[in-house]
């Protein structure tokens, strides 16, 4: 349906490479022409080989599938009539060990909180109905193999 691009630049600039402590500070560029600064996780290689400010893979990966989820929810609440107000997911992953022994992102738990406005505004169980109707339709929890939650903040 489509093709979505990004670049990922990094350079050496000079600095010893063969010793393993070069920087993995790098660049991602998107179409749109933003530039986001991204390194490795200091929880996966030490500062100051790893810049702490910058997005990491693994909080793109949570960020990417809280996006999608949220993108969705939205777009179904106002088919249903539902006028959201504000959206605020304060999304985890987890990076452990799977079934195989391998690192992977094994659980990313989404914690939606949904404020609504208008007189329409879904009860409890509507809530759940809408965010399990976006977790459905998500490309992104469809693609992975990890367990994706989501727990909604109601």
């Amino acid at each position: 349906m489509g093709e979505y691009t990004a670049v990922i630049k990094w350079s050496r600039d000079g600095a010893t490479f063969t010793d393993n402590r070069y920087s993995r500070a790098h660049v991602w560029q998107f179409d749109g022409g933003i530039e986001v600064p991204a390194s490795s996780s200091p929880h996966v290689v030490p500062i100051p080989m790893s810049v702490a400010e910058a997005v990491d893979p693994e909080e793109a990966f949570v960020a990417s599938l809280s996006s999608c989820h949220m993108l969705w929810f939205l777009s179904i609440a106002a088919k249903r009539g539902y006028s959201v107000e504000s959206y605020r997911d304060e999304a985890v992953g987890v990076l452990a060990k799977d079934a195989s022994g391998r690192m992977a992102m094994t659980l990313v738990t989404l914690r939606p909180r949904v404020e609504f406005d208008g007189e329409s505004r879904p009860i409890a169980e509507d809530l759940r109905a809408l965010h399990h109707a976006a977790h459905e339709q998500c490309y992104i929890a469809s693609s992975v193999r990890a367990e994706v939650r989501c727990v909604p903040i109601l």
